[in-house]
């Protein structure tokens, strides 16, 4: 087949695949998960069950493979943050404000029957993420404790635990305003001592 014509058969499978993704998560937070049928879903996203069942078995891998597709988001926006940012300390300043806004942004997530479902078996996505995540906020603390603009008393491992817990609270916080004073105390804690 020639290549355009594969080029279009693959995008418009993606494109299905994200609508059914879509239209999952959003029947999923509507109704609760465990009421997703996948006639409802087919309907939503204007197929027939049967393509449906081409692309998925049942709608708890649906829902598993959005929550996927949203994580590899989050970390291609956090790597994309620390590779258009220059320096070590405004890398690490902007990658944590990043996360902690991604938090805050997914707050309500958290709080639903949908996040309950989806981290109930902490997945291999889940664990994988959090290596990805706990990897690339450790090297952006090494970088800043080795350019002297983070304290290199504690290891950065220690570090980085003490910043991705410290801004697990920006789930709670009420406003970005408070999501940005939560980072700036936790960028304190990681700073040198003054002598």
């Amino acid at each position: 087949m020639p290549k355009l014509w594969n080029e279009t058969i693959e995008a418009h499978r993606r494109d299905v695949r994200d609508a059914i993704l879509d239209s999952t998560a959003a029947l999923a937070a509507e109704n609760g998960p465990l009421s997703v049928t996948m006639s409802q879903i087919a309907e939503k996203v204007g197929i027939g069950r049967a393509t449906l069942y081409k692309y998925f078995p049942d709608v708890e891998s649906i829902l598993h493979a959005w929550h996927a597709r949203e994580i590899a988001g989050h970390l291609a926006r956090l790597t994309e943050v620390r590779d258009s940012t220059e320096g070590p300390g405004e890398r690490l300043e902007a990658v944590l404000k990043a996360y902690a806004l991604i938090t805050h942004e997914s707050h309500g997530h958290h709080d639903t029957d949908l996040g309950a479902f989806l981290h109930r078996d902490n997945g291999d996505h889940l664990a994988h993420a959090h290596r990805h995540l706990h990897h690339l906020v450790q090297h952006l603390l090494t970088e800043a404790a080795q350019a002297g603009e983070v304290r290199d008393d504690i290891p950065p491992s220690e570090l980085t635990r003490y910043c991705l817990s410290a801004l697990s609270a920006a789930r709670t916080l009420p406003s970005e305003a408070a999501v940005r004073r939560l980072v700036t105390v936790t960028l304190a804690g990681v700073r040198p001592a003054q002598n």
